[in-house]
């Protein structure tokens, strides 16, 4: 009975233990719960049972290497700690028992705050707010406050320092302050769990650190050279700054009035202006101390059209399949010059010789005109805005016609092309040059010119289509309107081998096979053709090659002996032979003599016939009739006429 009593008490007791969840040992500190990042303390853990016990740090735990303090109590060295870490301890009592833990946090002192500034902005002619901000230094990895302290000075009078508490996490703090106020001191504390720690004490007088309210802009009101701009401010000031810059530009110009006591609204006309352009608006202003105020938000308006300044770029190509017409090209003036939006373009064409005056209006965004043309007339192009006309731009249909001296030379990039020329000095000097480009066979579609002035010796053409083929020429234009012209082919920026081969279809006359087919697409060529490629092989597998030149379509075979053969195209470029064509067949048929013979005997027969029927009076005179032109006239035979037969008779009878 006893016996059983025993246990029973010890179950109760062990779940008494279980129930109230009592620790096998008490764990502690020798620097508490919160130390500082770099500390070094030692860990101590007191057994409540006999058994050997161990210690663990983190999570998982890591047994740690301990040392024993006596029979129930251990402990472990933490040497420079830079975490938060959790340590705790166990044994295997009887009844077992929970083990014990403990947190340590770690974290830093606060440092004192650094670069404390203040800035008053003014609000109204009485009151604004110093707003002041600072570096709060390194990491503490704990819960830090900040305070921000304020003396004020008025005369002799200091007031007593007013605590402002500064939300977590934030570094600045603004309050109100009087402008009667003339001066302020502040410095900033900071706390945490492990101490706090003071700014530098910083003393400003506000008017050195005074900035009034942003300026508020009103919409400019423009002219072609100048806009009035209103500039409204709530205090007075004696500075204003106003910036302005056009649309394309990145730096600002800056129109400043210093000195002067600036009325709340006032306005100023900023000058010098470009016509038709899109400028952005800004204005600061200061006290006669202090700081500069924010910028205002950018206002922005378009000065008003002008005439165009100059006269159109303009360039001309003869059509080649009826020299009455020319086509006259001109480029987009760029905002500067045309000083407006273009409406239109007019094209004039004036002959005195023969009265012709023609006028063509074009719209905005045509960059050509086809016009008829005469003998010594003059071509002349406009451009109108809603001010007016550009100055003229004249063409003259004809010049007269001077021997090309200029050695032409082009050099070809990936990028870009150089033309360029040198002038004997044996002939005139030169007036100016234009250099014209195009893609092969496309002059009159994509015709591209520069105009170049007399000491120019080359020019740059950039903006070439890779792996197209161009074609063009320099002229040189003298003093006396006469003109000279150089031309240049088979120029690229880039090239590769074709990417097809020639279609090609063939005709076969007897012994001679002719060959035609058209020139590959601008997209597969990848360059200058620079020659096609025959290639043609028997039925043995013989095979012969024939070249024809880049601008060649036809070409003839002839003298080819009977048989069957197989006929194909490449063409190449610098860069190399493109792939072959369509593969076509075609027969070179054997000349019998038995069709020889044939033919003799229709026609032997043909020829009899005729004879047989001719020999028929009735046909015979058909014949006469319808073919006399084709009979010999009859010859008179005076021997056996009429009156030679009478006169003989006569003598007879005599």
């Amino acid at each position: 009975m006893s016996q059983t009593w025993s246990i029973f008490s010890a179950v109760t007791l062990l779940l008494v233990q279980l129930c109230i969840g009592e620790k096998s040992c008490a764990i502690w500190s020798s620097a508490g719960r919160l130390v500082q990042r770099g500390t070094s303390f030692k860990m101590y853990c007191t057994f409540h049972c006999r058994c050997r016990g161990s210690m663990y740090s983190d999570h998982p735990p890591t047994l740690q290497s301990h040392k024993e303090l006596n029979s129930t109590t251990i402990y472990f060295n933490v040497v420079n700690i830079t975490k938060n870490r959790t340590y705790s301890c166990q044994c295997n009592c009887h009844p077992a028992l929970d083990p014990c833990g403990l947190d340590i946090s770690t974290g830093y002192l606060p440092d004192p705050p650094k670069n404390l500034s203040c800035i008053y902005k003014v609000l109204n002619n009485n009151s604004g707010d110093v707003l002041c901000t600072w570096n709060r230094g390194r990491d503490t990895f704990l819960q830090n406050s900040t305070v921000l302290w304020v003396r004020t000075v008025s005369g002799n009078h200091t007031s007593e320092p007013a605590q402002h508490t500064v939300s977590r996490d934030l570094l600045s703090m603004s309050f109100p302050v009087l402008r009667s106020v003339p001066l302020i001191h502040v410095w900033v504390q900071a706390r945490n769990q492990l101490g706090s720690a003071v700014s530098s004490t910083i003393n400003y007088t506000l008017s050195d650190i005074a900035t009034p309210p942003t300026p508020a802009l009103g919409q400019p009101k423009c002219s072609s050279r100048q806009c009035l701009i209103q500039v409204e401010q709530c205090v007075r000031t004696q500075h204003l700054e106003i910036q302005h810059k056009a649309d394309a530009e990145q730096t600002w110009t800056s129109y400043s009035v210093q000195r002067v006591q600036m009325r709340t609204v006032q306005d100023w006309s900023i000058s010098s202006l470009e016509p038709y352009t899109l400028y952005h608006f800004r204005a600061r202003s200061k006290f006669g101390t202090g700081l500069w105020s924010q910028w205002s938000t950018n206002l922005s308006s378009w000065t008003q059209e002008e005439a165009p300044a100059k006269e159109l770029d303009v360039w001309y190509a003869e059509d080649a399949s009826d020299l009455q017409f020319l086509r006259v090209y001109w480029k987009e003036a760029n905002i500067s010059i045309a000083r407006g939006k273009i409406i239109e373009y007019t094209v004039r064409v004036f002959s005195p010789d023969s009265g012709l005056d023609n006028v063509t209006n074009v719209g905005s965004d045509a960059r050509n005109c086809s016009v008829r043309i005469r003998a010594n007339c003059e071509v002349t192009v406009w451009a109108r805005n809603s001010k007016g006309l550009s100055p003229p731009a004249r063409i003259p249909a004809r010049h007269t016609t001077a021997k090309s001296s200029q050695d032409v030379r082009v050099t070809a990039g990936d990028r870009n092309v150089t033309i360029s020329w040198r002038t004997p000095g044996t002939a005139p000097p030169p007036a100016s040059y234009v250099v014209e480009w195009y893609p092969e066979g496309q002059k009159m579609e994509e015709l591209g010119w520069v105009r170049l002035g007399r000491r120019d010796d080359h020019a740059v053409i950039t903006g070439m289509k890779p792996f197209e083929c161009y074609e063009g020429a320099v002229y040189v234009f003298y003093e006396e309107s006469s003109v000279s012209r150089t031309v240049f082919s088979g120029v690229s920026t880039l090239e590769s081998a074709p990417k097809v081969g020639p279609s090609v279809q063939e005709s076969v006359e007897g012994r001679t096979v002719t060959l035609t087919w058209t020139e590959l697409t601008r997209s597969k060529r990848g360059g200058c053709i620079t020659n096609y490629t025959i290639y043609l092989e028997n039925s043995s597998g013989h095979q012969r090659r024939y070249s024809a030149a880049p601008s060649d379509t036809v070409y003839i075979i002839p003298d080819l002996s009977p048989g069957v053969f197989s006929l194909w195209m490449t063409a190449s470029t610098a860069e190399g032979e493109g792939p072959a064509g369509l593969k076509l067949k075609f027969l070179i048929q054997q000349e019998s003599p038995q069709s020889t013979f044939i033919a003799c005997g229709v026609v032997f027969l043909v020829m009899s016939l005729l004879v047989c029927l001719f020999q028929n009076s009735a046909v015979k005179q058909k014949f006469k009739v319808f073919f006399h032109c084709l009979m010999f006239d009859v010859v008179p035979d005076p021997a056996n006429s009429k009156w030679a037969k009478e006169c003989t008779q006569e003598k007879v009878l005599m």
